[in-house]
């Protein structure tokens, strides 16, 4: 028994009530849609339709196996759909929300080899630190570090943000070079990282195989936006906790030191979010893919750095 054919030949008699409609709608001969009825109530043992001379009425067990045959056959549609539209080009417009850091230090260099290879795409970035609503603000993706509160979403890690603890060369002639991270606590400054949304300031958080310490230095300027932060340390306004994506240009050519090497900086997962859509479009699955493939090659993101190891180990 052609298993598939004849559900749909049942669902289609249901709906139009003759079998001799259902015949023409399908394309196939009457016999053949009686056949495949019968040959579906022998494999399920079970009466699916009453026949008269005039009409076609269904059983109980007819009607609850139409229902439950219709959200198959409608999967089925939509799967064959799907798999037919991702053989299409890519196309129309892309919403991607992202920190600026991340943007300018790693995605937008790469991004004109994505759009020579899918020019039908056009992109809108929104730059911030605040966690957007993908849903409210109508958006395809994200890209966030941290662990992901809304577990709506579908996120796919792709890397880590390593942090470096350090500070510009000016700041240290002032203020000397701490040596242990309870050092930040006395006679030095920190630049404040504000939570979004919030007035929160982020404590540096150090550790080795020993033990673990969080420090709340003072601060005389705070920041809620990571370009800004950078900024702020490379002026010399004080101890700095940033990703070493950002961090390592800058340090190779002096404009800021490395501190506390011999402390570990806790790493932050990296994810690519989106909504829980059913079938992910197509412009949105090759990004996606796109992007997993760029953070794949980024030595910082996948922790091989030039930059002095955290707790000493190799990257």
């Amino acid at each position: 028994m052609d298993q598939l054919n004849a559900m749909r030949a049942f669902v289609r008699v249901v709906e139009v009530g003759t079998f001799t409609r259902a015949a023409e709608l399908l394309d196939l001969p009457k016999p053949t849609v009686t056949k495949l009825i019968q040959q579906l109530e022998g494999h399920l043992r079970a009466q699916l339709l009453n026949r008269t001379t005039r009409r076609v009425t269904v059983t109980m067990d007819g009607a609850a196996y139409y229902e439950r045959a219709l959200r198959v056959l409608s999967e089925i549609d939509e799967l064959d759909s799907s798999m037919a539209s991702s053989q299409a080009r890519p196309s129309g417009r892309l919403r991607l929300d992202v920190s600026a850091p991340l943007a300018i230090d790693v995605i937008l260099p790469a991004l004109p080899g994505f759009l020579a290879r899918y020019p039908e795409i056009q992109i809108d970035i929104g730059l911030g630190d605040r966690p957007a609503d993908l849903i409210g603000e109508n958006l395809d993706l994200a890209v966030r570090a941290g662990e992901i509160q809304d577990q709506s979403l579908i996120a796919r890690r792709v890397g880590e943000m390593l942090l470096v603890t350090c500070a510009a060369p000016d700041y240290l002639a002032r203020h000397g070079t701490p040596e242990h991270p309870l050092d930040l606590e006395t006679g030095h400054k920190v630049i404040g990282y504000r939570a979004a949304g919030t007035s929160r300031i982020l404590p540096f958080t150090f550790a080795t195989h020993k033990e673990t310490i969080e420090v709340r230095g003072d601060y005389v300027v705070s920041l809620n936006e990571g370009t800004g932060y950078l900024a702020a340390g490379l002026a010399g306004l004080g101890v700095m906790q940033v990703p070493t994506f950002m961090a390592q240009e800058h340090i190779a050519a002096g404009r800021l030191v490395p501190l506390l090497t011999g402390w570990c900086t806790a790493p932050k997962p990296l994810h690519i979010v989106y909504p829980p859509n059913r079938h992910l479009s197509n412009k949105v699955r090759v990004f996606v893919d796109w992007l997993a493939e760029l953070f794949a090659r980024d030595d910082l993101i996948q922790r091989r750095s030039t930059l002095p190891s955290p707790c000493g180990e190799a990257a």
